[in-house]
């Protein structure tokens, strides 16, 4: 007899979590998180979770507390005997640090990695890591789905045609925009970029033609918005016809949405792991809780999970 699955949600996630137990067809399980005044968390589970798949729903915006919340959802639902804790993480924080890139510096995303396994997550669920080799860092089994599964489809309604191109904003991107390419049968570009510090960039110039193309930028995740803005406006400079931008996680953080509100981008197309702070006319939301919910049923009866967007 297969275990009786629950979903539950962080507090932070509940949003999306909703959606997705709505897409699975399960209500979303019942929880109690109790912040007390000098800032700390405690979690109770409502209901039992006894022998049961228990699937937390949790992404890191901002990283500290929406992470101690979960690492202690985790181990509440071991200590309460469930059967299997896995941790769908939507949103993978501190993912951008994930190698020693100078002297003297923490590799952050290898630190998640250990805090996730160490209070007894039997499996992560995530999407579109900034880079894929952080799924090394685990040593239990890890699901990264693909955001293209979402946006494919959007950018085929929009009808491009043969005028299309898709762009990198920075080197470290060529693989995931190589493989939108490889799709839609197009060629690619790569803005090579030069950083004096993060969040910061000194100089930027593109490696391809673009002069008449319907430009696409593709990336992980928009932060400030300082390189896809600048991006946008260097392709436009060297004659694209239109630029667009794809970004997964819509991090939008400090001056980020009146930078694009600003700028040359037709708009920014983006996913629902994050919220959006506010609304923009440039910036357009697509659900993943459909792909997350179809990514838990196949979890649950031992389904491939590349057969989702492959």
């Amino acid at each position: 007899m297969s275990p009786t699955v629950k979903i539950f949600s962080g507090t932070n996630s509940r949003y999306f979590a909703e959606q997705v137990a709505a897409a699975y067809g399960l209500p979303l399980g019942d929880l109690t998180v109790q912040h007390f005044s000098d800032g700390e968390i405690s979690v109770h589970f409502n209901e039992s979770v006894r022998g049961c798949e228990v699937f937390l729903i949790q992404s890191t915006f901002p990283p500290a507390d929406n992470l101690m919340e979960l690492m202690l959802l985790v181990d509440a639902a071991k200590r309460a005997s469930a059967h299997k804790v896995i941790v769908v993480m939507p949103y993978y924080g501190y993912a951008r640090q994930d190698r020693k890139d100078k002297p003297r510096v923490s590799i952050g995303a290898k630190v998640m990695a250990n805090a996730i396994q160490c209070v007894g997550a039997d499996r992560l669920m995530t999407c579109d890591l900034h880079a894929g080799q952080i799924q090394g860092f685990f040593d239990i089994p890890v699901d990264h789905l693909d955001g293209s599964a979402i946006f494919v489809p959007y950018l085929r309604s929009l009808d491009l045609g043969q005028d299309l191109i898709f762009a990198s904003p920075d080197v470290g991107g060529v693989v995931r925009t190589r493989s939108f390419a490889k799709v839609f049968g197009v060629e690619m570009v790569v803005c090579d970029k030069h950083r004096k510090r993060a969040n910061e960039i000194a100089s930027m110039q593109v490696i391809g033609d673009v002069d008449g193309m319907d430009v696409v930028l593709v990336d992980d995740l928009v932060d400030t918005a300082g390189t896809i803005t600048k991006a946008a406006e260097l392709l436009r400079d060297k004659g694209a016809k239109s630029v667009r931008a794809i970004a997964t996680h819509g991090v939008l953080s400090g001056p980020a949405i009146d930078r694009i509100e600003n700028s040359v981008l037709e708009e920014l197309v983006i996913s629902d792991t994050i919220p959006l702070k506010r609304q923009s006319s440039k910036i357009k939301v697509l659900t993943f809780s459909d792909l997350f919910a179809r990514a838990i049923s196949n979890v649950v009866t031992h389904d491939s999970i590349s057969s989702l967007f492959i």
